[in-house]
């Protein structure tokens, strides 16, 4: 169902797909109180598998195309196989898209029961660049949080479990200068300051370094378990997209999916939760 802020949901969706064949490192987690995330820069469904790519098919960031719906499904195949996905660069319906929820598109295709279209920069009838959350479980809050600087850029917050050991993850696209950006993780960084365990996840459009020693996030004391490159691609030079998590959190794994759908490749975690949230948040 289509999550609202401050909404506990308890409808699903009637989804329907099949997994695709990964890596046993994505295989589904056991035991249960695993939690797999992902966090997906989908560039609104359009494959880039070179630099010349941005000016060649820069129309189809305007204009609908076929290839867009095949590589969604491609999306589509990867994400079932995670629990919490944070997806970046997603449509929420419009002319480039046929007038199509790319979020829900995606919780239907990957039967994913609760899902939220975070609208970031209206430009309807042509455009609705949006964050998205899908998940297989029941949340406890969720909030919707415009960030810092010019318009277009947001944060996502939610929490599962309530209490002590409650988990809040933010998820969140950044901006691209220091400055700005910056504004936003100190933002961030309020959101958090009441929450023992927390998860940051999306495209943060800088390096881990930075991240975690000339922030605003360096008081955290972030864990970042994975260190390889994001962006490009077909190239990968430059780690833009993280999950950090706080240092009382376990991680199972975690790794880079060599998948190149996007511009950007995914990266996702498998998280221990706390003993106090399992069994019965996870079941």
């Amino acid at each position: 169902m289509l999550l609202t802020p401050r909404q506990t949901p308890r409808q699903t969706l009637e989804c329907s797909a099949k997994s695709t064949m990964l890596p046993d490192l994505l295989r589904p987690a056991q035991p249960v109180q695993r939690l797999r995330l992902l966090s997906f820069n989908i560039q609104v469904g359009i494959s880039t598998s070179a630099y010349h790519h941005y000016l060649t098919r820069c129309w189809k960031h305007l204009l609908p195309h076929r290839g867009r719906q095949m590589n969604l499904q491609r999306v589509g195949r990867l994400l079932d196989n995670f629990d919490l996905v944070a997806l970046q660069e997603v449509d929420g319906g419009s002319l480039r898209t046929a007038h199509v929820n790319q979020v829900e598109q995606l919780a239907r295709m990957s039967r994913f029961p609760y899902w939220y279209q975070q609208l970031n920069r209206n430009l309807a009838p042509f455009a609705q660049h949006s964050n998205g959350l899908l998940s297989r479980i029941p949340l406890d809050l969720i909030e919707d949080h415009p960030l810092p600087g010019p318009a277009g850029r947001g944060a996502i917050l939610l929490r599962i479990g309530q209490g002590a050991d409650a988990v809040a993850i933010v998820m969140m696209h950044l901006a691209l200068g220091t400055r700005v950006r910056n504004l936003q993780l100190a933002y961030v960084r309020e959101l958090l300051q009441d929450y023992r365990h927390y998860v940051l996840m999306g495209d943060l459009n800088t390096q881990v370094d930075e991240l975690l020693y000339r922030s605003p996030l360096r008081s955290l004391e972030l864990q970042a378990p994975q260190l390889r490159a994001t962006f490009p691609s077909w190239n990968p030079q430059r780690c833009l997209d993280h999950i950090l998590l706080s240092p009382d959190l376990q991680v199972a794994r975690s790794m880079v999916v060599d998948q190149p759908i996007s511009d950007h490749l995914p990266v996702a975690t498998e998280l221990i939760l706390p003993s106090a949230l399992y069994p019965q948040k996870m079941h």
